[in-house]
């Protein structure tokens, strides 16, 4: 089987790879040589520019995979997330709604809902290594330059600064107030 081109706008630049089986929806814009490995998925709205894709990749939808990134085989790089400098290894997952920037994941990285990878400190930009089978939960921020060893869990809404040793559980999340009635008096219906 070769390409499938479901749906009238779909850009495609001279000078890009696509291999058998790739399914290509609309709208989607591939340029910039790019390289999408065998059976890979393009849901509408991709934006892929010069980046390498492995086998079996699902992608969008609405994501933008920017130039020099690569991601191994079996990756899904969901809806709303933006690559930038960024390699991802076999079988990572960032499902939906985050940013990955000058960051290298190892094999079967797990990113959450909302993840940033904050690279930039206003002056210069600084990297981020994941090493294999680590997760990052929902809403967190990897403020870079940090280092998160292999099987390493970073709780949803944590701020990460710093370096998580192997199979390490980082959370920085402050605890949880309650105020009895402190509602109150705060809403129209409220009275």
């Amino acid at each position: 089987m070769g390409v499938r081109a479901v749906g009238r706008e779909i850009f495609v630049s001279r000078g890009c790879t696509l291999a058998r089986g790739v399914v290509l929806y609309s709208p989607c814009h591939i340029f910039g040589a790019a390289s999408l490995g065998e059976g890979c998925v393009l849901l509408p709205g991709c934006v892929v520019n010069g980046a390498k894709i492995g086998k079996n990749c699902t992608l969008g939808p609405y994501c933008n995979v920017r130039e020099g990134c690569a991601a191994g085989d079996g990756c899904r790089i969901g809806d709303f997330v933006e690559l930038k400098r960024a390699v991802l290894g076999e079988g990572c997952k960032a499902a939906h709604l985050s940013y990955i920037g000058d960051a290298e994941l190892g094999a079967r990285v797990n990113v959450g809902c909302g993840v940033v990878f904050a690279n930039y400190n206003g002056k210069t930009k600084a990297h981020t290594y994941v090493e294999d089978n680590a997760f990052i939960g929902s809403n967190s921020v990897v403020v870079a330059p940090a280092h998160i060893g292999a099987g390493a869990y970073v709780a949803a809404g944590t701020v990460l600064s710093g370096d998580v040793p192997q199979k390490s559980l980082a959370l920085s999340r402050p605890p949880l107030k309650i105020k009895p009635e402190g509602a109150c008096g705060r809403y129209l219906n409220d009275r």
